[in-house]
């Protein structure tokens, strides 16, 4: 499975702060990332998309659906799905995916906190 590419911000190595995940365009005056010089590191632009093989998938490598009951959980393929409870769930019914989802060793993305 591919990699998806990752941005990292220029002086980055200089200050603890910027070594966030989150990307902010450079717009400095002198930039060199700005101002696209070989020598800089690179900035995303539109050539740059996520690979097909992971395109669309949860950082964790799997496909997410969507659950709203325990009859829901029966079309899950654990290999290659995990669950995300709908936010509309209670707390009861939540209950019940959780426990069935443990039986049949389905991922669940959103646990919560237990």
């Amino acid at each position: 499975m591919s990699k998806k590419r990752e941005f990292k911000r220029q002086q980055k190595h200089k200050h603890s702060k910027l070594n966030s995940k989150s990307w902010k365009k450079p717009v400095g005056k002198h930039s060199k990332v700005r101002l696209k010089l070989k020598s800089a590191r690179p900035m995303p632009t539109v050539g740059y998309r996520t690979p097909k093989q992971i395109r669309g998938l949860h950082p964790s490598g799997y496909e997410e659906v969507l659950v709203h009951n325990t009859d829901d959980l029966e079309d899950i393929d654990s290999e290659t799905e995990a669950a995300r409870i709908a936010s509309k769930v209670g707390g009861r019914k939540r209950q019940q995916i959780l426990e069935k989802a443990d039986e049949e060793d389905i991922k669940v993305l959103n646990r919560g906190e237990e």
